[in-house]
């Protein structure tokens, strides 16, 4: 496996499905995008294969633009631009931003911002940090997921709300020499700007679970919906909230049989939005599901996409993060098991059913037996809503109780590589763990870390403990 320089970790992530051009072209599709910027395979870096295509019973939703970002200054020592970017231009409107390059393994040391015109009012916004991490959220090395060569370096996606203008400028970190600014390190090539449409909201998904029409539904779709299908009708847009009681003899029904104690700790099943709850397009992500042996540990994370959303946007929000994940950074599917927003309400992400146990993308070497929750938004100085907190709880009582685990525990997880622990070291962890906690980063937020004692502790009780 290819070595990361500095030991910050490996970065992998894969999809089965799919610019750098003059600056004066008009704007590409993703298609067109990444057509001229894959790696070249190698031994340890090879694609996996194209999933068939399924025609689609009705046009999906939403788009993702790419734009090149050209030299804004040069840095004569390295005859490199040490400023990239783009000025001010009208572009086709969309919601969510973030910013690409081709080489993974290339970390982007410097400062992303961004600057967007409101589609509404006609007014820019301030200039705005983009999150540069890269390589914290990726899938583990050395697994198929892990060795695809479409994976680019990708900046965290910033949802800005219906747009129509965009700046940018992305800036080399610097380091003094002389009482002169020096660039400490080249930007990263193939510099590209991503501008996401998450598409028109679908309807509201309301307590009612009716199974639409088999016709409405492409083989994805069916497919995503049939890995719930112990949950929910095929289609459903909600995974109905369970009494604890019931949430037992539920799971008694089925795992009896393996020898399950007759008064198992297990949280109520939570209200879940499922993909087709908040709109997920079933034909970008890469068709097979992945999972692991078991749940035995859940990292807690920020989306790092901004608080400025209410909670009826979530899905919008998602949707985007959805897309930027798989068209611009190159993943096979959403990276997360389950999202939350400022509301306590709980998505499902990545597919394969949600009682499953889906392996994702999430903590990059700590991806095996466990899952990711992303809290919609930023904590590293906002305080995170109580809902949001307590709607982490509720969904850890259940999914770990499902395992058998007790969130308020310790576990052991084998490392598969990063930049706090070498592979293969057996690493103690609590089971309800921040990001922070198996990779160097500051997800999710001091704030929101400060509160997974609080989110244990209430899992815990949900759990009957």
């Amino acid at each position: 496996m290819y070595t990361i320089r500095g030991m910050r970790g490996y970065l992998a992530s894969s999809i089965a499905v799919a610019c750098a051009a003059a600056l004066a072209l008009p704007l590409t599709s993703p298609s067109a995008a990444l057509a001229g910027t894959s790696r070249p395979a190698t031994a340890e870096r090879r694609a996996a294969p194209e999933a068939p295509a399924v025609p689609e019973t009705q046009a999906v939703p939403g788009s993702t633009k790419s734009l090149p970002l050209a030299p804004l200054t040069r840095d004569r020592a390295l005859g490199a631009a040490s400023v990239q970017g783009l000025h001010r231009r009208d572009v086709t409107r969309f919601s969510l931003v973030g910013v690409v390059w081709d080489d993974p393994d290339t970390e982007l040391n410097g400062r992303v911002q961004v600057r967007t015109r409101s589609a509404d009012t006609a007014k820019w916004s301030a200039w705005q940090d983009i999150e540069t991490h890269s390589m914290e959220h990726a899938a583990d090395p050395d697994t198929d997921e892990g060795t695809s060569e479409r994976v680019r370096g990708s900046t965290a996606p910033l949802w800005v709300g219906e747009s129509d203008g965009v700046e940018v400028r992305v800036q080399a970190k610097t380091h003094a020499e002389d009482g002169q600014a020096v660039t400490s390190q080249p930007l990263p090539g193939g510099l590209r700007l991503e501008l996401v449409d998450p598409g028109t909201e679908p309807p509201p998904a309301g307590p009612e679970l009716k199974a639409p029409n088999a016709g409405s539904l492409t083989a994805e779709s069916a497919a995503a919906s049939a890995a719930n299908a112990d949950l929910a009708p095929l289609g459903a847009t909600v995974i109905p909230e369970l009494t604890r009681k019931q949430t037992q003899e539920d799971f008694l029904k089925t795992r009896v049989s393996e020898g399950a104690a007759t008064n198992p700790y297990i949280g109520p099943r939570p209200r879940i939005v499922t993909r087709r709850g908040w709109g997920a397009d079933e034909g970008l992500r890469e068709r097979n599901f992945s999972y692991t042996k078991s749940v035995r540990a859940a990292f807690v994370h920020h989306s790092a996409s901004g608080n400025n959303y209410s909670c009826s946007q979530a899905g919008s929000v998602i949707r985007s993060i959805y897309r930027y994940h798989v068209k611009s950074s190159g993943w096979r599917d959403i990276g997360y098991n389950f999202l939350v927003d400022k509301c306590g309400n709980i998505y499902e992400g990545r597919a394969g059913g949600v009682a499953k146990p889906v392996k994702g993308a999430h903590t990059l070497g700590f991806n095996g037996n466990s899952m990711g929750i992303a809290v919609l938004g930023n904590f590293g100085n906002s305080q995170p809503p109580e809902a949001a907190v307590e709607g982490v709880a509720r969904l850890t009582a259940w999914k770990l109780g499902l395992h058998g685990v007790d969130p308020a525990g310790k576990t052991y997880l084998k490392s598969a590589g990063g930049n706090l622990f070498r592979k293969g070291r057996n690493v103690q962890l609590n089971v309800i763990s921040g990001h922070r906690d198996g990779f160097a980063t500051e997800c999710p937020g001091a704030r929101l870390y400060a509160k997974l004692h609080e989110a244990r502790t209430s899992s815990a009780h949900h759990q009957g403990r």
